[in-house]
């Protein structure tokens, strides 16, 4: 009797936590939209108070009057995925008056899977879709995955590791890449994640070398694959992250290395791709998947939804395998909720915590709109916008009398790439006397250009103009760095209309932006040298 009544009492307990956390839920969605945006992700989103960006210079509600060509890096949302968002935060209240916040949220995160599915041409089957706050948590998610299916002895063996974010130093060895969690746990950056990180060694292997020239197919294809030889010869088992794009829009191994890796250790490597640029086109991502691959990709960066939404597309075979999972690791609780997991996994979600990343979730909301949006245009007019973009970002850069382009890297040409067969990231350096200038007086310039207050200012009345960020050339102390013009999803969806005259004046314009955003460049850089001069 006495059992049965702490049993009464405990259930009560949980009855009346339950209720309270989803009346702070529900209490959470009348927080304005722009905040609500911003939240259930790390430090990376936080908005300066003086400038109302994050350090990348975005802001959570759309800024139509900032020339933005900065897919590499981040966007700031759209006014269409803002409303987007906004509806999406009005349906999901009408349905937790029926079917309470948590199933409301769950069934639309669920619904979501489908859509993001649907645009990217991906048949259910072939795919399961884990969502996460942004890419990097999506690495760690994809070495737990690994982890079930290999064992947690692993060595992650990291391609182009110095094109990849600046986590993955941490997420590639099972540790926490940031001072909080995106649930707002307090964590030690640096320090191991309870449960994931053990026997996990890592091995990072730069696209570049010390004198920040890219490595040929050749040379890379053999790094990689003696680096996978030496580890199996070791007796581990690999988790092969590959890079496809980098943020220069280069993609390391080749298709034939990877295809020899996995032909010749099939028990012992899974191949995780950095698809987080999303510069890839639907055929090839579907191959990806086919041949067993999982694939980290991101609404965040060609696609242009807001920073930060991510997500790893996981082979639909791994299913069984995966939901039949042992214990958890710990210290993933604090990263994982249970409607990140799709509901065909249904032992593994009932092992994490239920929660409501409204942040998280009205991110990818964003995204998707955008995802769609691109879509719905033609394919041959995504083409053609994408190439006359290309050619006339390349000719401005080639007229500019401070500017280099660095190479875009040779492919073969395959019918999988579609559009993105060609180059989207425009990254050039900065020439300064006979060197290049550094990374230092890049993040200055990037700064200026966006209309920070910094030294060297845009001139009164100046558009901001919003480029990718700087990147380091080379690993010297005080390394040269190139910036970066991309052409974003947003490009194409913007410029299409089915009055062809109007599309051309919209591209044309678009064209003229970019020019626009040169010019500015090349303004700063002569009033910084006249008062370096002084």
């Amino acid at each position: 009797m006495l059992h049965g009544g702490v049993r009464f009492q405990v259930a009560e307990k949980e009855g009346v936590a339950g209720r309270s956390r989803s009346a702070s839920a529900m209490a959470e969605l009348f927080v304005p939209l722009d905040q609500l945006l911003t939240v259930g992700g790390d430090s990376r989103l936080a908005i300066n108070p003086a400038s109302g960006l994050n350090e990348y210079g975005c802001q959570p509600s759309p800024c139509p009057d900032t020339l933005s060509f900065s897919s590499s890096t981040a966007t700031s949302i759209s006014g269409r995925a803002y409303e987007r968002a906004e509806a999406a935060r009005e349906a999901l209240m009408r349905s937790a008056i029926v079917n309470g916040i948590d199933a409301a949220f769950d069934m639309r995160i669920e619904a979501m899977r489908d859509e993001l599915r649907a645009h990217l041409g991906l048949a259910p089957a072939l795919a399961d879709v884990v969502f996460s706050p942004s890419g990097t948590d999506s690495q760690l998610q994809a070495l737990f995955l690994a982890r079930t299916l290999l064992g947690p002895e692993l060595v992650t063996v990291v391609v182009a590791g110095d094109q990849t974010g600046s986590g993955t130093v941490n997420t590639a060895r099972g540790c926490h890449f940031s001072a909080a969690t995106a649930n707002g746990s307090p964590v030690q950056k640096g320090e191991p994640i309870a449960g994931l990180t053990h026997a996990v060694t890592s091995l990072a292997l730069p696209l570049f070398n010390e004198a920040g020239e890219a490595r040929c197919h050749t040379a890379s294809d053999l790094m990689v694959f003696d680096a996978v030889e030496r580890a199996v010869a070791g007796g581990g088992k690999v988790l092969l992250q590959v890079m496809d794009s980098s943020k220069f829009g280069w993609r390391a191994p080749s298709d034939e290395c990877l295809e020899a890796i996995t032909a010749r250790w099939p028990d012992d490597v899974q191949v995780v791709v950095d698809a987080c640029q999303m510069r890839l086109g639907r055929p090839r991502l579907r191959k990806y998947l086919e041949r067993g691959y999982m694939v980290i990709v991101t609404g965040s960066k060609f696609f242009t939804g807001p920073p930060f939404s991510g997500a790893v597309l996981v082979p639909g075979d791994f299913a069984a395998a995966l939901n039949a999972t042992g214990a958890i690791p710990a210290g993933l609780l604090e990263y994982i909720s249970c409607s990140d997991w799709p509901r065909n996994w249904p032992l593994l979600r009932a092992r994490f915590p239920v929660r409501t990343n409204f942040g998280q979730w009205l991110r990818w909301e964003a995204a998707i709109e955008e995802i769609g949006a691109y879509y719905r245009v033609p394919d041959s007019f995504r083409k053609m916008a994408l190439t006359a973009f290309g050619q006339a970002v390349e000719g401005l850069i080639a007229a500019s009398p401070s500017l280099d382009l660095l190479p875009w890297q040779e492919r073969p040409i395959d019918a999988a790439d579609e559009e993105l067969a060609q180059r989207t990231i425009f990254s050039f350096t900065i020439r300064q006397g006979g060197g290049l200038r550094s990374l230092s007086d890049c993040r200055t310039l990037y700064r200026a250009l966006a209309g920070h207050a910094v030294s060297g200012d845009l001139s009164p009345g100046a558009q901001a103009c919003l480029i990718g960020q700087p990147v380091a050339l080379g690993r010297d102390p005080s390394p040269p760095a190139a910036l970066r013009i991309s052409a974003g999803a947003r490009l194409v969806s913007q410029v299409w209309s089915s009055d062809a005259k109007a599309a051309e004046r919209n591209l044309r314009h678009a064209i003229d932006d970019a020019g626009t955003a040169i010019a500015n460049l090349e303004a700063l850089l002569a009033e910084t040298e006249l008062v370096r001069r002084i």
